[in-house]
């Protein structure tokens, strides 16, 4: 941890003397990267040059607000003023709310600073690996940007491959996915529905899709599905099991936690995939109420792709929550009527054995 702090505040320090290509700083919260930012900033303008500091939520806030009739700043210019900043500085990128118009934005801004080589110290919780591939091309630019990790994340943060604590989940996939010949006719239509949705989301995430069902029915193997056809594609993906999320949550309270409340919370809340299992298995406490609404509550509002499955029915669910669930705009919600598969198991041990298997 030491060796990595010292090489980037070496690569700050080059930077701050003489500002040239990217300067990519990844870690997570307390790990120094924005101290190194900031004293970049504050180098450069002791030497009386041109910086320009800002997080990219602030950025964005700032944009939107120049549409308004009041602004001191008309949108164009602002934009203009940031694209062309001499140094620029940006906090925070990834933490900004995931709309189609922010990663415009997002977009636009370093796709040109990318072509015309300007100095730019970028500062980031996520790992490059998991931004979008366009992002991602331009971060990896050996020859323009240089990247230094600060620090480890816990592997319970991991969005490119299963944690510890997930073997089952691994084996899960589209291909495991048991036909359950057994059913009948109207069940099995309804599991290949479930799988026909799961594959469709799993290709182009776009949106919620909320399973229901009893225990056993296969909506956990279809979300975890999703998460394994994701790393295949080396794409990010968070997979959440919410009462262990919720304890996870509470446990870094501890002075001998390892990950903060903020790492770990905003990365449920900012996924670029997140599943919720197990939803409304959690305690009812009116912190967990809480807590789950504000990740909801977020990932609505930015239209965050999301898988969440649920035993609850809606009644069971709070309604500010519920009432999320079930929007159409946003969100698929289908109920998988097979029964617990582990009675196909029992139904099997239960019949007679044939000469052929004795």
């Amino acid at each position: 941890m030491r060796e990595r702090l010292n090489r980037a505040f070496e690569a700050a320090t080059r930077f701050a003397e003489e500002p040239a290509g990217w300067l990519v700083l990844i870690g997570p919260s307390g790990s120094g990267k924005t101290h190194l930012a900031v004293a970049i900033a504050n180098h450069l303008v002791d030497k009386g040059k041109a910086a320009l500091y800002i997080s990219a939520p602030d950025l964005l806030d700032h944009l939107r607000s120049s549409f308004g009739p009041n602004s001191d700043l008309p949108y164009d210019d602002l934009f203009q003023q940031v694209r062309n900043a001499t140094v620029l500085i940006l906090d925070d990128l990834g933490a900004q709310s995931a709309t189609p118009w922010a990663k415009e934005k997002l977009d636009q801004l370093l796709n040109y600073r990318h072509a015309h080589r300007l100095p730019t110290v970028i500062v980031s919780d996520v790992p490059v690996e998991e931004f979008e591939e366009r992002m991602r091309t331009r971060l990896m630019s050996a020859d323009f940007v240089q990247i230094f990790d600060l620090g480890q994340r816990s592997a319970a943060l991991s969005m490119s491959n299963w944690g510890a604590g997930f073997e089952l989940q691994k084996s899960m996939t589209f291909e495991t996915f048991g036909e359950r010949q057994n059913l009948p006719l109207e069940q099995r239509h309804n599991l290949s529905e479930a799988v026909r949705l799961a594959k469709d989301f799993a290709r182009s995430p776009d949106g919620w899709l909320v399973f229901q069902g009893v225990n056993g029915c296969g909506k956990t193997h279809l979300a975890a599905a999703i998460v394994n056809f994701r790393y295949q594609m080396h794409e990010p993906a968070l997979f959440v099991v919410v009462p262990d999320f919720l304890d996870h949550l509470r446990s870094t309270f501890s002075p001998d936690s390892k990950i903060s409340y903020d790492q770990l919370f905003e990365a449920v809340k900012t996924a670029p995939l997140l599943v919720l299992d197990d939803f409304g298995e959690q305690a009812s406490t009116p912190w967990a109420q809480e807590k789950l609404y504000q990740v909801i509550n977020r990932r609505y509002n930015a239209r965050s792709p999301s898988v969440i499955t649920t035993c609850s029915s809606l009644d069971e669910i709070e309604s500010r929550i519920s009432s999320r669930l079930v929007d159409p705009k946003i969100s698929v919600l289908f109920n998988i009527t097979a029964p617990d598969y582990r009675g196909d198991i029992r139904s099997q041990k239960r019949q007679p054995r044939t000469r052929r298997q004795l």
